[in-house]
């Protein structure tokens, strides 16, 4: 089973009194019921509700570890103190590195909660047999996207990147950063745009390539590599020829993701 040491991610700890209120009253994720050593997917949202951070909290006994954007962790821990006010929480780096397994989540290592397909996480020491390039080609296989490099900061909503459906988003937990416009988006059922596989022969079109379907635009592709790229299409104009610069591309719909 491969493992593989993610350069591109980083933590924080966050700890003391308040550190689970803090951070349950800020994210998309119930973070007072989080039991040590239980791993929950989420974000922290602008005020209108666009993705600013993507991130994996656990539980720990005496309060939580983030597991964050390596190149966005300094952005983040300067967001957490700018809403720390006086609440008994200390926000830190820490240095441990990150590793995923799949496609399963082997010993030592706490599953995906993204998906089961997405194999599982593990924070510490570790050896690795594999490259991160390895895992991002098994996370666009199974068409799960990277908020990180998906998702401009503060200009995508998080329903638009999936988190709905890749249990990021705890609907009735109450308030949150960003809440109003993420809960209204899901209860009136106004989402217009996804992400989701975009397959093709050669290599990827740039960030950024307009899909069309006919003269019409159906999306922008995203991040990918030869043969596979996430890109955010409109769902109703999925159906018939797509193309992206003169070429055909297929829409792979992933096996998490309902019809509907």
């Amino acid at each position: 089973m491969p493992v593989a040491r993610l350069s591109s991610r980083a933590l924080i700890s966050v700890t003391g009194q308040d550190a689970r209120p803090f951070l349950h009253n800020l994210l998309t994720q119930d973070v007072e019921g989080l039991a040590p050593g239980q791993l929950r997917f989420g974000a922290l949202l602008s005020p209108p509700g666009r993705l600013l951070f993507d991130l994996f909290i656990l539980g720990q006994d005496d309060g939580v570890l983030l597991d964050v954007a390596a190149d966005r962790r300094e952005a983040l821990l300067q967001h957490l103190s700018m809403y720390r006010l006086r609440a008994a929480v200390e926000i830190g780096a820490d240095d441990r590195p990150v590793f995923a397994a799949w496609p399963d989540a082997p010993d030592g290592f706490l599953p995906d909660p993204r998906t089961p397909l997405l194999g599982g996480r593990r924070y510490g020491p570790g050896t690795a047999d594999a490259t991160e390039a390895d895992y991002d080609a098994h996370r666009l296989s199974v068409g799960v996207p990277d908020p990180t490099g998906d998702a401009p900061q503060d200009k995508t909503y998080p329903i638009e990147a999936d988190f709905d459906l890749l249990n990021g988003i705890d609907f009735a937990k109450g308030c949150f950063v960003g809440q109003e416009t993420t809960s209204r988006m899901k209860r009136r059922g106004t989402i217009k745009n996804r992400m989701m596989p975009l397959t093709f022969d050669g290599p990827p079109p740039a960030f950024g390539a307009e899909v069309l379907k006919g003269d019409l635009r159906a999306g922008e592709v995203l991040t990918g590599r030869d043969g596979i790229v996430m890109a955010l299409l409109r769902l109703d104009r999925l159906d018939g020829g797509l193309t992206v610069d003169g070429r055909p591309v297929h829409v792979r719909r992933p096996e998490w993701m309902p019809d509907a």
